[in-house]
């Protein structure tokens, strides 16, 4: 791994599926092709009715025009920040993920260029950012607590450029690293883990 730039490991293991299905959601994993390949990543509007002020993936759901997968991660990244499908290098795609809504969502692999010049659109997000591939490969997850009906849940979580990754756009990001770099690292990633139960017990 060492040896070869992340992006050309990257090239050479992602394929697109060849039976794939159309997908609820799509989201894609733009990463810039450079020495130091970043993840971009976006915070979307604390304003918005569902997952606001979460770190994810450029995305969203598929418009009835839209032809497969590959046209709403495309169609979404652009209407939220202005990135052009034409500056996207595609890779392929992940293994199709389930957001905690129950809706199917399909990750998308692609390059490109470091220095984009992006826009956020305001009423979806908040803010656009870049966090260095390799920094979040060998980063260890840590418990980030979540309040729900009365109860602290602790999910496990990255942080990277002040902000929180966790779920879906945690899990897509594990996806990324187990099949498309070949990093089997043990996360910890599911709240029954020993690991997992540990570090929650050692927080409090």
């Amino acid at each position: 791994m060492q040896e070869q730039l992340l992006t050309q490991v990257l090239q050479q293991r992602l394929r697109f599926a060849k039976r794939t299905y159309p997908a609820q959601a799509a989201v894609l994993i733009a990463i810039t092709q450079e020495e130091d390949p970043k993840i971009l990543l976006t915070r979307r509007s604390a304003y918005l009715k569902n997952h606001a002020g979460e770190v994810s993936f450029p995305g969203g759901k598929r418009d009835p025009n839209d032809t497969s997968n590959i046209v709403v991660a495309l169609r979404e990244a652009w209407e939220e920040t202005a990135l052009d499908p034409f500056e996207v290098t595609l890779l392929g795609d992940l293994p199709m993920e389930r957001a905690k809504s129950g809706m199917s969502v399909k990750p998308v692999v692609g390059l490109i260029p470091p220095d984009l010049k992006l826009i956020a659109q305001p009423t979806e997000i908040d803010r656009i950012f870049y966090a260095p591939l390799r920094k979040l490969m060998e980063s260890q997850p840590i418990p980030y607590e979540v309040r729900l009906a009365h109860q602290s849940v602790y999910f496990p979580s990255l942080r990277v450029e002040n902000e929180i990754v966790w779920g879906l756009t945690a899990r897509i990001l594990i996806s990324l690293f187990q099949y498309g770099l070949n990093y089997q690292k043990n996360w910890p990633f599911l709240l029954n883990s020993p690991t997992f139960r540990s570090r929650v017990m050692n927080k409090k």
